[in-house]
């Protein structure tokens, strides 16, 4: 619901700030008084398009302040969520800047917006129907979601959104598996030979490296051996071992006569004896280890060239040869499986098409039938707007499969008997296209709950009776929510729960626009004006006095 609309250097604004409430809110004029200029500033807070010289002459900048109060499970939370915009409590404010040289700039509670994102988020508190409606009746595109939220098929409009997923998901697996195996197929063969070069070589991880080493210890074999030789004669008797063994039988020969004081040193030398030994028993184990089949170095040489060659070949490291040959062998099983799982996908195909053609073909049936329930209500609400012999038809069409179903949508109607139905907005005068309007609007009114809904002098044409009826209707819609009505009809004035009456002023030279909310008596007034068209009589106050008793007996009934 619109609870407040702030205006500043607007046009002929200068400062205006209403308040609207629940259920039918009137607005009257005199013709020029500004009544298009207050629609043009809240079409300005909801993201419209900016019209030429929206900022009131002599001022630098205007704005434009629309504040909401949404329940909880409103839809517009949806979009907020999906432009990660965040609200707190249930009030929603629209604000938007005008410059009178620059950009304009939007706010959705304080947050700064993109226009798109204002117009997403006021798409969903307000619409706005005139006489030129183009986001109903005259838009077929809007057609089709019209006869869904009339019939409530919005579960079987989600099933068949559903099923169109569904559909296209098989079809795009059915497409990529096709596309893979004719790829696949076609290195079929050098997959099978890189197959069976990797599985002869059954190259392992970490095997390059163990076969590198072995390589240079088996080329630096020979000089290793040859300097171990030396080492060894000179630690054997004929060099150190020899020394040291002489020098411990002279000490040991001589212990006896030195009284003791030669056993740390005789245990020295013996104990440097046998780390000798050990040292020369290390040189000969490690001698024999460098011994080397003559065969080997080629052998470790040629397996080594083979590893690094492959994985130059296709292009990978050497120790990530194993798991290339697991893949290859996978890629080799697809192949050879490959026209299995293709028959398994066009099969996971059919029955999706089939599921999809079931839930479109009963989404079919099922607004024919919500068709002509709808064609019937509308006509019956025709009937006391004046429109006895119009009738209102909703056409069904084939049209290519999509995510909302099979079928083309399209209002249309007959205006006199035995005349062919056709396109609305052809056929169809401007009073009368507000009718169908109005009369569509209220069977759609339960579709309607927590919009604010807002009528350009859709009784424009219209007077007497069939105005009383539009205002009936009007009063009716307002009953589901808040509704908002410029009008020159006293009949329709009569019918409002809240009257706010625009006038255009002068002050200090310069025309200034301003409204006002209207107590009984000024109401009564201004009533009397819009039946009168000129001065106010008392004849004029006893007929807006019938009007709105009418009224109040209409509200009672």
């Amino acid at each position: 619901m619109l609870c407040s609309l702030s205006i500043r250097d607007i046009v002929l604004i200068e400062k205006l700030t209403l308040g609207f409430n629940k259920g039918l809110n009137v607005l009257t004029g005199e013709t020029g008084a500004g009544k298009s200029i207050l629609l043009d500033a809240l079409g300005f807070a909801l993201g419209q398009k900016v019209r030429r010289n929206l900022v009131r002459a002599g001022a630098d900048g205007g704005n434009v302040v629309a504040e909401f109060s949404v329940a909880s499970d409103h839809p517009v939370h949806n979009v907020l969520r999906d432009l990660d915009l965040s609200v707190d409590g249930g009030d929603i404010i629209l604000r938007r800047n005008a410059s009178a040289d620059g950009p304009s700039r939007a706010f959705v509670n304080d947050q700064r917006v993109s226009t798109n994102a204002l117009q997403q988020v006021g798409a969903m508190l307000v619409e706005v129907h005139g006489q030129h409606d183009d986001r109903g009746l005259l838009s077929p595109r809007a057609h089709r979601p019209l006869l869904d939220a009339f019939g409530g098929l919005d579960r079987r409009v989600a099933a068949v959104r559903t099923a169109w997923t569904g559909w296209k998901t098989a079809e795009r697996a059915l497409d990529e598996a096709q596309t893979a195996l004719a790829t696949a197929a076609a290195e079929a063969d050098f997959l099978r030979h890189s197959v069976a070069e990797l599985e002869k070589l059954a190259p392992e991880s970490g095997e390059e490296e163990v076969l590198d080493s072995r390589r240079r210890l088996i080329r630096q074999a020979v000089g290793l051996s040859e300097e171990i030789n030396r080492a060894a004669d000179q630690l054997s008797t004929q060099g150190a071992e020899g020394l040291i063994s002489e020098a411990l039988s002279r000490l040991t020969h001589i212990a006896e006569k030195a009284e003791g004081r030669l056993e740390g040193t005789i245990a020295a030398v013996d104990r440097t004896l046998t780390e000798l030994g050990e040292a020369q028993s290390g040189l000969s184990a490690l001698h024999d280890a460098l011994r080397f089949d003559p065969g080997e170095l080629e052998a470790v040489e040629e397996r080594l060239f083979a590893i690094r060659g492959l994985a130059r070949k296709h292009n990978v490291q050497p120790d990530e040869l194993p798991s290339l040959a697991e893949r290859m062998v996978t890629q080799l099983t697809m192949i050879d499986a490959g026209e299995d799982r293709i028959e398994v996908l066009k099969a996971e195909l059919d029955a999706a098409k089939k599921t999809y053609d079931q839930a479109a073909e009963d989404l079919s049936r099922r607004r024919v039938d919500q068709g002509a329930r709808l064609d019937e209500a509308v006509t019956g609400e025709l009937k006391p707007l004046k429109m006895e012999n119009a009738r209102f038809l909703t056409t069904l069409e084939p049209t290519e499969p999509g995510p909302e179903g099979t079928d083309a949508v399209r209002f249309t109607a007959a205006i006199n008997p035995g005349a062919p139905a056709g396109p609305i907005d052809r056929i169809a005068s401007g009073g009368e296209l507000s009718r169908f309007l109005l009369a569509l609007k209220v069977q759609l009114a339960a579709q309607s709950d927590g919009l604010t809904m807002i009528f350009d002098e859709i009784d424009r044409g219209v007077g007497g009776a069939t105005a009383n009826a539009v205002g009936r209707r009007l009063a009716q819609l307002a009953n589901a929510g808040q509704v908002l009505v410029v009008t020159h009809s006293p009949q329709v004035a009569a019918l409002g729960d809240h009257h706010f009456q625009i006038s255009k002023n002068s002050v200090d030279g310069l025309a200034l626009t301003d409204v006002d909310m209207l107590d009984p008596d000024q109401r009564r007034d201004e009533i009397a004006r819009m039946l009168a068209g000129g001065e106010v009589t008392d004849a004029a106050r006893l007929a807006a006095d019938a009007l709105l008793a009418e009224a109040r007996a209409a509200y009672l009934i």
